[in-house]
C-alpha cells in the first residue's frame, strides 16, 4: 500500500533543493537484511548545504536517517515521513595534518581503516571489523576487536532539524557501551578521527587478522544485520542465547544464525515480521532461562504492514 505523496508540497517548500526526492520508495534493496516496505518519501541530500537547506524548509514532518542500512530493519508497513539517506555528498574520506582522518558519514568504515593503513598511520584498524558506515559509528559508539569510536574521535559535525549546522566535540557526545547522548534530532554529516603513526606492515597484518577472524566466526555473506543485541553487564550476547536453545531458531524464513547466534539471517524470503518476530522469541526465551532481558542493538524502524491507514 503506498503512502500519499509529499513530493508537491516538498518541492514547492523547498524549491532549490538539490538533492534527491523519491515518493513511495522502495527501502528493501539498499538494507542488508534485504526486507522492508517503502519510505513515504526518500531524500538523498546533495551535500551538508543541501541537507541543512531542506530541513529548514520542511517543519513538521518525521524524519528517520538512514546510512548504509546495515544495521537496520525496516518494517513490511515501511516508513511514514521523509527517511534521509546519507549517501553521495557524504562520501569524502581525507588524511589531515598527517595523523587525523576526515571522513564523511556515508564513507564505510572499513574504507576509514583502509586510508589510515594506506597512509600508516594506527588506531583505526578496529573498523575493518565493524559494517556500516560512519554515520552509524558515530550515533553507537560502534566498536570491535577492542577499538571504539569514542577511542579516536575528535569531533562530528551535524545539521540540526532546524537546519542549523552544530559541531560536537568528543566529551560532547556522550559515548557510553553503543549509546551516544546526542538527540536524534541532529544528523550527523562528518567525523574527524585522531590516528597515531604507525608501521604499515604491522597494520595491514592487524586487518587481516580481523578479517580472517570475521569470515571465520560471523556469517558476514549473509543477508544479516551485524550483532542484533547488545552485550549485557557481565554477559555476552551470543552465549546467553546459545544456552537458552536458540542457535539455529527460525521464524518464518528467518533463522538464529548457526555460526554466530547474535546474528539473524534472511534466508531469502523473510520479512521482516520475520526478522523482528524472531529477535523478540529469542528475547523472550533468554529472559526466561538466564532471566537477563537482551536489548536490541540493530535499529528498528517503520510501521508493521497491518499499521498502515488506509
Amino acid at each position: 500500500m503506498a503512502f500519499p505523496d509529499l513530493l508537491p508540497e516538498l518541492t514547492a517548500a523547498a524549491p532549490k533543493l538539490r538533492g534527491r526526492l523519491l515518493a513511495n520508495q522502495s527501502l528493501a534493496e539498499i538494507t542488508w537484511f534485504r526486507v522492508g516496505g517503502p519510505a513515504q518519501v526518500l531524500f538523498t541530500p546533495a551535500d551538508e548545504e543541501d541537507l541543512a537547506y531542506f530541513l529548514a524548509s520542511i517543519p513538521g514532518h518525521p524524519v528517520t536517517v538512514i546510512g548504509l542500512g546495515s544495521n537496520l530493519i525496516v518494517r513490511d508497513g515501511g516508513v511514514p515521513g521523509i527517511v534521509i539517506r546519507m549517501a553521495r555528498g557524504f562520501t569524502d574520506v581525507v588524511v589531515e595534518e598527517e595523523t587525523k582522518i576526515r571522513a564523511g558519514v556515508a564513507v564505510p568504515d572499513v574504507k576509514v581503516s583502509r586510508a589510515a593503513a594506506d597512509a600508516s598511520l594506527a588506531g583505526l584498524a578496529f573498523y575493518r571489523g565493524v559494517p556500516g558506515a560512519i554515520g552509524g559509528a558515530l550515533r553507537m559508539n560502534a566498536g570491535a576487536y577492542g577499538g571504539e569510536t569514542k577511542d579516536v574521535l575528535i569531533r562530528a559535525n551535524a545539521v540540526s532539524r532546524a537546519g542549523e549546522m552544530v559541531t560536537f566535540s568528543n566529551a560532547d557526545m556522550g559515548y557510553s557501551y553503543r549509546h551516544c547522548s546526542v538527540p536524534e534530532e541532529y544528523i550527523f554529516t562528518e567525523a574527524l578521527f585522531q590516528a597515531k603513526p604507525g608501521n604499515k606492515d604491522e597494520i595491514a597484518a592487524e586487518m587481516e587478522s580481523i578479517t580472517e577472524r570475521r569470515e571465520a566466526t560471523q556469517p558476514i555473506k549473509s543477508r544479516t544485520g551485524g550483532s542484533t543485541f547488545k552485550n549485557p553487564p557481565g554477559h555476552k550476547s551470543w552465549q546467553l542465547i546459545d544456552a537458552a536453545g536458540c542457535r539455529g531458531l527460525v521464524v518464518g524464513d528467518a533463522q538464529v544464525s548457526e555460526l554466530h547466534c547474535n546474528f539473524l539471517i534472511n534466508r531469502g524470503n523473510a520479512t521482516a515480521a520475520d526478522v523482528e518476530g524472531l529477535g523478540e522469541e529469542v528475547r523472550r526465551r533468554v529472559k526466561e532461562h538466564s532471566g537477563v532481558q537482551l536489548e536490541w542493538e540493530i535499529k528498528r524502524i517503520g510501521v508493521p504492514a497491518d499499521k498502515v491507514s488506509a
